[in-house]
């Protein structure tokens, strides 16, 4: 089997305190980060927030400003314009705003007609449209809400009948920081949380959760072997170094992928290949500082045999 890393003793579970501060101002950040969405101030896609959002690009040059003060006076304050710098052409937008009419005129046509009154000589070619209802988008909030409480639900279970219920809260807890610490680097770089971002968070906490078994096997393994030779902690250690090759092959694999993705796969996929981006990284550090060491933990309040 091809390893990069071989023959390692690192220190893992010694650095546990220094990881568990990181990792709590990350889950700080993902907790404010919550409730930001929950009161309504995060920067929430049209899915869930509802609205109008139309992608198009002009035929020549224009200024976001001029732009932004045609839609608003338009009808529109609270528009926002977004340049597409990544896109084919060097003038497309994207355009949203939170109504999906204005009187008897559907927002769409309303913008479609702001632009060409305003901007007479520079023809907007329509690319693509989206119309979330209020209701719409405040039933899809409740289901990628439901969507990831029973994915947590499943995780406890299945972790907990492979390996023991402390395993099974340990790694539900680290599936939880990954998803928090990632939707916190959406809070405060403002990036848009879509349908698309909710389903990477998903796609991540099962690659988390992978990470995490196996590190839990091997523990499991070599309990068997050097329980009566060593402690606990060292066990745990040593495991944790015999699968860092895996580890570190499998995210870097990964990565590359979600990397690639992001690069190239536009404006449309960017946003779900950056929560890829983080996920791995962030998913490969837990499976490593968060998961096991709260296994340590617990291991030392109250002593049971690791399953």
């Amino acid at each position: 089997m091809f390893q990069i890393l071989h023959g390692t003793n690192v220190n893992f579970i010694g650095q546990r305190y220094k990881a568990f501060i990181f990792s709590a101002v990350l889950v700080s950040i993902g907790l404010f980060a919550l409730i930001m969405i929950f009161l309504g101030k995060a920067n929430m896609g049209i899915d869930f927030a509802g609205g109008t959002m139309i992608q198009g690009s002009f035929a020549n040059s224009i200024n976001v400003s001029d732009l932004r003060s045609a839609v608003n006076s338009g009808g529109f304050p609270e528009a926002s314009i977004q340049k597409l710098d990544r896109y084919n052409s060097p003038n497309s937008y994207i355009i949203r705003v939170k109504e999906t009419a204005v009187g008897n005129e559907k927002a769409v046509d309303r913008l479609m007609n702001i632009i060409s009154e305003k901007f007479p000589g520079n023809t907007f070619t329509k690319d693509s449209e989206h119309t979330i209802g209020p209701a719409v988008g405040e039933s899809l909030r409740r289901s990628a809400i439901w969507a990831i409480l029973v994915s947590v639900i499943g995780m406890i279970i299945y972790i907990g009948l492979r390996f023991d219920f402390r395993s099974g809260v340990a790694a539900t807890i680290a599936t939880f920081h990954d998803v928090l610490a990632i939707t916190g680097i959406f809070f405060l770089l403002n990036k848009e949380i879509t349908l698309l971002v909710v389903t990477a968070l998903l796609t991540l906490a099962g690659y988390s959760l992978t990470d995490t078994v196996v590190v839990y096997d091997r523990i499991r393994e070599n309990l068997k072997k050097y329980r009566k030779k060593g402690e606990f902690v060292e066990t745990v250690n040593r495991s944790i170094n015999e699968v860092l090759s895996r580890t570190v092959i499998t995210s870097m694999t990964v990565l590359i992928v979600v990397v690639i993705l992001y690069i190239f796969g536009g404006e449309v996929l960017s946003d779900f290949a950056f929560a890829m981006i983080l996920g791995v990284i962030i998913g490969t550090y837990s499976s490593i500082f968060v998961a096991s060491p709260i296994v340590i933990e617990w291991e030392a309040r109250f002593p049971r045999r690791f399953k």
